[in-house]
């Protein structure tokens, strides 16, 4: 069986190149078992303002304007719903945030983004005296559902290999790459922290933070927007709530721990004042750069060799962009965005 690309992993990065691939009508073939936890344990926010200091997300209009119509595309094509835009309050902790907030209103590029009125905070179960800010544009991509409806339609397309990705087992002749009775043109590895498996990148700086989350329910909260203060609290209906997420640099595992899900509990005590209960944690390796851009771009030596990796903690964002650059580049000779490319870490 012969295909124009090799995709390996079918997380938030995977899944968007192979939307450029399936818009071009390019064949394709997806390795993936499933042992890169990060895309499905993240929330899926999308959140175009940096809230711990009131500043823009890198490139975020041109990351939105692309990735909301990509995302309400495949919700079409998997007949799901996996886009939910949800408001984000901030929680003010004293009369300076508030006044950090308004002098962010006259950042041109923030302006977009941030309510010019404050929001009363009207709940007598969340701590917040001095009330809320409202982030525009926002919202949440259900993850585990785009990616096992996703995984779902690529079985039955006939397009998805359910196995880990064996590097001894993959060679390369001429132009022509070689995986068992497939073979393909081109590949694209989107591994996520498991690049560091992979002997044909582990040379970039791609350093992984362990990120939790639990879910608690808490049924006098009674929330529909997604609150921010020193962690974040998701509405998912039924009282239920996402809590996160805690930042490891450290531990390089999947497992929840009980510190990861100490931190968070102390966090949901700051911000309400009501009874909840534990009922799930979860733990992923986010895919972190040093410098916080992309790695995106071919390999040095190993010609139509290509990586697709280092979304970090704004995959949902970013995913639909570094996708698009890099098939644009692929196929019609683009160039990358400078900041995304691997090139960077050449010298």
């Amino acid at each position: 069986m012969n295909v124009d690309y090799f995709i390996v992993g079918c997380g938030l990065a995977g899944i968007a190149f192979c939307e450029q691939l399936r818009q071009h009508d390019k064949s394709f073939l997806v390795f993936d078992n499933g042992s890169q936890q990060s895309s499905k344990v993240a929330a899926g926010l999308y959140n175009p303002v940096i809230l711990k200091r009131f500043s823009e997300v890198w490139m975020a209009r041109e990351q939105l304007e692309l990735a909301l119509p990509k995302y309400k595309a495949v919700g079409e094509l998997l007949k799901t719903q996996v886009d939910y835009p949800i408001p984000i309050l901030r929680r003010f902790a004293s009369i300076e945030e508030q006044n950090l907030w308004f002098s962010a209103l006259d950042k041109p590029a923030l302006e977009p983004f941030l309510s010019i009125s404050l929001v009363k905070n009207d709940n007598e179960v969340i701590n917040a005296p001095f009330g809320f800010g409202e982030v525009l544009h926002t919202g949440r991509v259900d993850t585990t559902a785009l990616i096992d409806g996703y995984q779902d339609y690529l079985t039955k397309e006939g397009r998805l290999v359910s196995e880990a990705f064996n590097h001894e087992l993959f060679n390369v002749e001429s132009s022509t790459f070689y995986y068992g009775e497939y073979t393909a043109d081109r590949i694209v590895f989107c591994e996520g922290f498991g690049i560091k498996r992979n002997p044909y990148f582990q040379h970039l700086p791609l350093n992984g933070t362990k990120g939790e989350t639990i879910t608690i329910k808490a049924p006098n909260l009674k929330l529909d927007v997604i609150l921010k203060g020193s962690a974040f609290l998701l509405p998912l209906g039924d009282d239920l709530y996402t809590v996160g997420a805690t930042y490891n640099w450290t531990d390089k595992t999947n497992q929840p721990s009980k510190e990861g899900c100490e931190e968070l509990v102390n966090k949901v005590k700051e911000l309400i004042n009501c009874d909840f209960t534990v009922i799930d944690q979860e733990a992923g390796i986010r895919p972190t750069v040093k410098d916080r851009r992309p790695l995106v771009g071919e390999h040095p030596e190993q010609p139509n060799m290509y990586i697709l990796n280092g979304l970090g903690t704004r995959g949902v964002m970013i995913a639909p962009y570094v996708a698009e650059q890099l098939y644009e580049h692929i196929e019609n000779n683009q160039p990358l965005n400078p900041e995304i490319d691997i090139k960077r870490f050449s010298s």
